[in-house]
């Protein structure tokens, strides 16, 4: 589902509200969890899941086309973990 998706069902489910109103929803709560990310905070959406920021070390890469060497340096990475609700609604059939 693309970001233009969600908010033409939440406009959908909502027809109370203007659309551009849940575009600055989504875009509200988009911005908040990347401001959040950005300073290393957890967001926690309980039931759903946790965002966080993990650290990946400098380490050794190689070029698949030419084989060579390269440095790849350390760098800060998004990872999300499902909440136990979200897994087992996804499990729920098998």
């Amino acid at each position: 589902m693309t970001r233009s998706e969600l908010i033409k069902r939440l406009a959908e489910a909502n027809p109370h509200l203007y659309q551009r109103d849940v575009e600055r929803i989504v875009s509200t709560v988009f911005d908040t969890i990347s401001a959040a990310l950005e300073r290393g905070d957890r967001v926690e959406l309980r039931g759903f899941g946790a965002f966080s920021v993990r650290q990946r070390a400098a380490r050794t890469g190689r070029n698949p086309r030419t084989g060579q060497e390269v440095h790849v340096p350390d760098k800060r990475v998004p990872y999300f973990k499902s909440g136990k609700e979200l897994r087992e609604r996804l499990n729920q059939d098998a």
